[in-house]
Formats: C-alpha cells, sequence, structure tokens
C-alpha cells in the first residue's frame, strides 16, 4: 500500500500546498512592493530595491517549484496587493522616505520567519534578515554607527558616552530592586510589632534570598541568551560554507545600503570573503548584529546582579544591626528615603530625565510600597497578638 495515498498524507499534501501558495503570494507581493518603491527612487536606492525585488523572486520560486512537486498547479502573480498599492502610492505622492519606517518594521518583524522552515532553505532564511538590514541601513542614511564607535548614538544620547555596555544602567536597577523589596519586608515586620532581632533576620534573609535569586535567574537568562546567540553564529558558519556566493551577495547588499556604490560594495564583500574567519565575524555584526567576542559571561553577570541587589537591601539592615527598637526604625526609614530619592535619581539622569523628578517619583512609589506593607504587617500583628 502506497503511504502517499492514505488520508493523513493527502490531508497533509493540501496543507503543505495551501502553505506553499500562502508564502509563494507574500513573497511576489514583497517583489512587486520592492520593483514599485524602486520606481519612484533613483541612484544606489534603486539598485538596492531591485536586489531586494530580485531575492524575493528567488524565494518565489522556491515555493513554486514546492507546489510542482506536490503536482499542484503555479497560480499567476497577483499584483502588489493593497498594502503594497497604499505605500507604493505613498512613495510617489511623498517620498521613499516616508514609507521606509514602516518597510523596516514589517521587515524585522518577518526576519525570522524561516529559520524553523524545514520546507525553506539556508539562503531563505540569511536573505530576510539581510532584508531588515539593508532598509534600517537605507533609513539611516547609510551610517554604520557600530563602526564609528557609536559616536552617533552618543550623539543623540549623551548617556552612551559613558556606558556603551549598559552595565551601570543595569547596577542601578539592581539596587532599586533589593533597596524596594527588602525596605518594604524590613517595614512589614516592623509594622506588625517584632522584636528588633526578628525583623534584623528577617531583613537578612531577604537580603540573601533575594540577592541569591537574582543571581541565579541572571545567570540562566545570560547563559540562555550566550546559547541563542552561539546558536545564531553557528548557523551563519554553516551559510557561508554552503552557499558562500549568497553571503557575499548580501554582505555586499548592506554596504550598498550603507552608501557604497556597487563596484566598491562588491569588492569589499570579495574581499572580507576570502578569510573565513573575518568573514564570519563581519556577517554576525552586519547580519546578525552581534560581537561573537563580547556575548556576555553569565558568571559575572550573575555576581554583578547578587552585588547589585545585596547594596540595596543592606540599607534597611544596617541600622538593626547596630540598635533597635524606634531608633533603627526611624533611622532606617531616613536611610531608605535617602536611597529611594538618590537612586530614582539616578535612573532619572540615565534616562535623560529630570534628577529631581526621577528621584520624588521614585521615593514616592517605594514610599508607598513600604507604607502599604508596614500598614499590613500591623494590622496582621495586632490580629494574631
Amino acid at each position: 500500500m502506497n503511504t502517499d495515498d492514505t488520508p493523513t498524507a493527502k490531508r497533509d499534501a493540501r496543507r503543505s500546498a495551501a502553505r506553499f501558495r500562502e508564502m509563494l503570494a507574500s513573497e511576489r507581493r514583497s517583489a512587486a512592493l520592492y520593483r514599485g518603491l524602486a520606481a519612484s527612487t533613483d541612484g544606489e536606492r534603486r539598485q538596492v530595491f531591485l536586489q531586494l525585488a530580485d531575492v524575493e523572486d528567488r524565494h518565489a520560486a522556491h515555493w513554486a517549484d514546492k507546489l510542482a512537486e506536490l503536482g499542484e498547479p503555479v497560480p499567476t502573480p497577483g499584483g502588489v496587493g493593497l498594502r503594497g498599492w497604499v505605500l507604493t502610492q505613498l512613495a510617489k505622492r511623498f517620498s521613499v522616505d516616508a514609507v521606509l519606517p514602516l518597510m523596516e518594521r514589517a521587515e524585522h518583524a518577518d526576519a525570522g520567519l524561516y529559520d524553523n522552515d524545514p520546507d525553506a532553505t539556508a539562503d531563505m532564511a540569511s536573505g530576510e534578515r539581510s532584508h531588515a538590514l539593508a532598509l534600517t541601513r537605507m533609513r539611516t542614511g547609510g551610517r554604520n554607527e557600530e563602526a564609528e564607535g557609536g559616536r552617533g548614538i552618543a550623539r543623540r544620547e549623551p548617556w552612551h558616552r559613558s556606558d556603551r555596555s549598559g552595565s551601570l544602567r543595569a547596577a542601578v536597577f539592581g539596587v532599586n530592586d533589593g533597596l524596594v523589596s527588602n525596605t518594604s519586608l524590613v517595614m512589614g515586620f516592623a509594622g506588625s510589632g517584632a522584636a528588633s532581632p526578628i525583623v534584623l533576620f528577617a531583613g537578612l534573609a531577604g537580603l540573601l534570598a533575594g540577592a541569591f535569586s537574582m543571581a541565579a535567574g541572571e545567570y540562566i537568562s545570560m547563559s540562555s541568551q550566550r546559547e541563542s546567540y552561539q546558536h545564531e553564529i553557528e548557523l551563519e558558519a554553516e551559510e557561508l560554507r554552503d552557499d558562500p556566493q549568497a553571503e557575499t551577495e548580501e554582505l555586499a547588499l548592506i554596504y550598498r545600503a550603507k552608501g557604497l556604490d556597487a563596484e566598491q560594495a562588491e569588492r569589499i564583500a570579495v574581499t572580507i570573503m576570502k578569510d573565513k574567519d573575518a568573514a564570519l565575524e563581519t556577517m554576525a555584526r552586519e547580519e546578525l548584529g552581534l560581537d561573537p567576542n563580547e556575548l556576555g559571561s553569565p558568571w559575572s553577570a550573575a555576581f554583578s546582579s547578587l552585588i547589585a541587589f545585596a547594596l540595596g537591601a543592606v540599607v534597611v539592615v544596617l541600622p538593626y544591626a547596630f540598635g533597635s527598637g524606634m531608633a533603627a526604625l526611624i533611622t532606617a526609614i531616613v536611610l531608605a528615603a535617602l536611597a529611594l530619592f538618590g537612586v530614582g535619581a539616578a535612573l532619572g539622569l540615565i534616562n535623560g530625565r529630570s534628577a529631581l523628578r526621577g528621584g520624588a517619583r521614585q521615593l514616592i512609589v517605594g514610599g508607598a510600597a513600604a507604607l502599604i506593607v508596614f500598614g499590613i504587617g500591623h494590622l496582621i500583628g495586632h490580629a494574631v497578638s
């Protein structure tokens, strides 16, 4: 008995055919859209749009072949579609710049469309990612802020001049987490009327539990992220090995979108591709946006998170470590208030906002949380006493 004639096989074939037709129509619409946009511009932009359209045509041909393999008829092209018509009309009436942000968002959303598709080729997966990057380069006018050492970003966002890695931001947020959570915990026990040693023990327990929990979570998160990045780089290495010509074309396309002419872009891409290690590093940076040498350290992230949380959490513990009673409570409240304001001010500066406003907001929000927990602890303490 031929298993291809079973009801299950026929149903799977129908589903595959429907999906192939949908992919074919989508790729054809994209190709028509890129050609419509090419007609609204000139120079290198026009050539980039036409090259993107050619890539979409190759993708469409792949899905047409998949339909033919199933013995299904290949539909005739259906035009640009409603969305494509609107975008091409906007480009004609205003300019391509008016629709580039919309195109860029759509391409970034579809960048991983073929990553886990068993019926797609590796070239199709990398092609979709390169489309999003090419549009981004085109929209930013060819600026490569990574190659400029982040100077473009730094000019617009002074924060990046001092903390491009974001480590200080993460540290401040870690301190904030420890401060707010442990202040609320200590205030809850203090409000219940518990003895000072019990409040101290609760504060220390909250500090240790929170710090190690944060460290463990950060380690797992960073490890997963690093593994994901390494997997992407490994896939890129496979693409370079299996289809170096397609990767060379993609890299040339990226450089053309930066503003280089076709000859320069092709020459640079070919030169880079001669060195396998340099090619992989370049494609990881340009296509994936990753630096293979800076994927992050799980242990470093975990340790930093532990220390940051502990620094915030220890603020309200210190008064009970060296005192007791009402004096310790008042000191803890004053220290917590000052720390909340300071952390809020730091976050405000980091985000380019007013330090005074950020500090006041943090003090109000964190203070309100601590006050609510203090009240709950007071009610529970009276109820059980």
